[in-house]
């Protein structure tokens, strides 16, 4: 991030967009089948759950499949996320409030 000058919010976007990107080309499964883990732990794989969901439920429900299909896929990661990180606000005390 010292070299580009780019925030964390830019490189953040930057990822998300290439992982549906390469799912869009088609790319992204060959990715996983190489990497394994290592390309579907990252953010990129946000991008790819996205694209993925998106283009499965436009074959079959046409345009409207398009925006619930991204929800559909990836709804339980980002509950997850929601659901851990209340639980840990509330387990711990930030190092502010000592």
């Amino acid at each position: 991030m010292d070299v580009a000058k780019l925030t964390p919010a830019h490189t953040l976007c930057t990822l998300v967009v290439m992982g549906s990107i390469l799912d869009g080309l088609g790319w992204y499964e060959p990715l996983i089948d190489f990497a394994g883990a290592g390309a579907t732990i990252p953010i990129t794989s946000f991008g790819n759950a996205l694209t993925h969901g998106a283009l499965a439920e436009a074959e079959r429900h046409g345009l409207i499949g398009v925006v619930t299909g991204m929800f559909e896929v990836t709804s339980s990661g980002i509950s997850a996320a929601i659901i851990f990180g209340l639980i840990g606000a509330l387990l711990f005390t930030s190092k502010g409030n000592v």
